[in-house]
C-alpha cells in the first residue's frame, strides 16, 4: 500500500511540485498558451510605466528649453538662465544612479514587480506636483529650489524604472525572440516622447504669454491620468519566471550590488560607456536641438516641436525593428552600426538644420533618432543578458543609468556651453561625433550576448 502511494506521489507530485512548471523560465521549456498570455500582460505592464516615465522626462526637457529659464531664473542673462534651466534638468539624471542602486538592491532581493509599482507611483506624484509649482515671481528663490527637489525625485524613480521594465520582459520572453519582445520597452520610450511633444505642439498655438502664464502646466497635470492607468495595469503583473525559478532554487543574494561589481566590472563599465554615448546623442537631439532651433536660429517653437514629433515616430520604429533584427544578427553589430553612423551624420545634420527649412530640419532630426534607435533598441536586451539573475536588476540598472547620468544628463548643458563659447554648431557636432564613437568602441569590446540562457 505504501509502495503504491509512493509511486502515485512520484507520478503526480505534491501541489507545490505541480506548480513548479508555471514558474519555470521560458529558457527551459515549450512556450505554451499560458506563457504567451503572461508575456502579453508583462509587456503591457512594462510598456505603460516606461511610457509615463519617458513622457515625464521628455516633457521636462522640452519645457526647460522653452520657458523654465524665464519663469524660474528671470534675473539671469538669457544664456545663463538657459544653462540654469538645463542644470535643473541634469539633477534628474544625477538622481538616476541612486534610484538604480535602491531599486536594483530591492528588486534582486525581493522581486521585480513591487519595485516597478513603487517607482511609477513616485514618478506620478513628482510630475503632477511640477504642474502646481509657483514661479520665481511668486515665491522668489524657493521656486527653483522646489523645482530641483521634484526633478531629483523624478530622476530617482526613473533610475529604478527602466532596468526593471526591461527585466520583466526579458526574463519572461522566449530566448530566440528576446530582442523582439524586449524591443517594445525602448520603443515605448518614443511613445512617451511623442505624447509629450504632441501635447506641447497643441499648446504652442496658444499666445506666448498664455503659455508662459499657465499653459505649460497642463501637460504636467495631465500625467496623473497616465499614472492611474499605469498603476491599474501594473498591479496585475506577476513576478518573472526566471526570478521565481532562482528564488525557488535559493539563488538570491543579499548583496547584489557588491557581487555584480566584483563579478562583472568590465561588463558594467562597457554597458555604462554605451549608455553614455547613446544618452549624449539622444538628449542632444531631443532637448538641446529644440532650444537651438528656437533660441539661436530664431524660428518659431512649433517648427522644432513638429520636427521632433515626426522624428519620434521613426525613433520608436527604429527601436523595435533594430531590437528584433538583433535576434538574428546579434546585439553588437546593430549597436556598432548605429554609433558609427551617428558620428558620420552629425555634421550633415547641423548643415540641414542650418538651412532653417522645416522639411530639412525634420529630415535631420528623424535620421538622427533612427540612428539612436539602432543603439537603444538592442541595448535593452544586451544589458539584461550581461548579468546573472541574482544581481541582474542591479547590474542592468547601474550600467544603464551611470551612462545616462554622464551622457544624457549633461549633454544639453555641455552643448549650450560649447555653442556659447564658440558661437558655432561645429563644436556641438564634434561633441556628438565623439559620443557616437565612444558607443561603438564600448560595444566592440563586449562579447556577443544574443541567445544567452538567463537561468545560468
Amino acid at each position: 500500500m505504501r509502495t503504491m502511494k509512493s509511486q502515485a506521489l512520484l507520478t503526480t507530485g505534491s501541489k507545490a511540485e505541480q506548480d513548479v512548471p508555471s514558474v519555470q523560465p521560458a529558457e527551459t521549456k515549450e512556450f505554451g498558451p499560458d506563457q504567451k498570455k503572461l508575456l502579453r500582460r508583462t509587456v503591457a505592464g512594462s510598456v505603460v510605466g516606461n511610457i509615463i516615465e519617458q513622457y515625464d522626462f521628455v516633457l521636462y526637457g522640452s519645457v526647460a528649453a522653452l520657458v523654465f529659464g524665464k519663469l524660474f531664473f528671470p534675473t539671469f542673462d538669457p544664456t545663463v538662465a538657459l544653462l540654469a534651466a538645463f542644470g535643473t534638468y541634469s539633477v534628474g539624471f544625477i538622481a538616476r544612479p541612486l534610484g538604480s542602486l535602491v531599486a536594483g538592491h530591492v528588486g534582486d532581493l525581493r522581486g521585480r514587480k513591487g519595485v516597478l509599482v513603487a517607482m511609477l507611483l513616485i514618478a506620478g506624484i513628482s510630475t503632477t506636483a511640477m504642474g502646481l509649482l509657483p514661479t520665481y515671481a511668486v515665491v522668489g528663490i524657493w521656486a527653483p529650489l522646489f523645482l530641483v527637489t521634484l526633478r531629483f525625485v523624478q530622476g530617482f524613480s526613473f533610475g529604478g524604472e527602466y532596468g526593471g521594465a526591461i527585466l520583466m520582459v526579458s526574463e519572461t520572453a522566449p530566448r530566440e525572440k528576446r530582442g523582439f519582445y524586449t524591443g517594445f520597452i525602448p520603443a515605448s520610450s518614443a511613445v512617451g516622447g511623442l505624447l509629450s511633444t504632441g501635447v506641447l505642439f497643441a499648446l504652442s498655438f496658444m499666445p506666448a504669454e498664455t503659455f508662459e502664464a499657465w499653459g505649460w502646466r497642463v501637460p504636467f497635470l495631465a500625467s496623473i491620468i497616465l499614472v492611474v492607468t499605469g498603476l491599474i495595469i501594473r498591479l496585475r503583473l506577476k513576478e518573472t519566471p526566471v526570478y521565481k525559478n532562482a528564488e525557488t532554487q535559493g539563488k538570491i543574494t543579499r548583496k547584489p550590488i557588491l557581487e555584480v561589481i566584483k563579478a562583472n566590472p568590465k561588463e558594467l563599465l562597457l554597458a555604462a560607456g554605451i549608455s553614455f554615448g547613446f544618452g549624449t546623442l539622444t538628449y542632444g537631439v531631443v532637448t538641446w536641438l529644440l532650444s537651438y532651433i528656437t533660441n539661436n536660429l530664431k524660428l518659431d517653437a512649433g517648427v522644432g516641436l513638429i520636427a521632433l514629433t515626426i522624428a519620434f515616430v521613426f525613433y520608436g520604429l527604429s527601436d523595435w525593428v533594430s531590437s528584433a533584427i538583433s535576434d538574428r544578427v546579434g546585439r553588437r553589430p546593430v549597436i556598432l552600426t548605429g554609433g558609427i553612423a551617428f558620428a558620420v551624420w552629425s555634421f550633415p545634420m547641423f548643415a540641414l538644420i542650418g538651412t532653417k527649412n522645416s522639411i530639412l530640419i525634420t529630415l535631420a532630426m528623424a535620421v538622427a533618432l533612427i540612428l539612436c534607435g539602432m543603439i537603444y533598441g538592442p541595448l535593452a536586451s544586451l544589458i539584461s543578458e550581461l548579468f546573472a539573475t541574482k544581481f541582474r536588476y542591479s547590474g542592468a540598472s547601474m550600467g544603464y543609468q551611470l551612462g545616462q547620468t554622464l551622457g544624457g544628463g549633461f549633454s544639453p548643458l555641455i552643448a549650450t556651453a560649447l555653442y556659447a563659447a564658440t558661437r558655432t554648431s561645429f563644436s556641438v557636432a564634434l561633441y556628438l561625433v565623439i559620443a557616437g564613437l565612444i558607443t561603438a568602441a564600448c560595444v566592440f569590446f563586449l562579447t556577443e550576448t544574443k541567445g544567452r540562457d538567463l537561468t545560468q
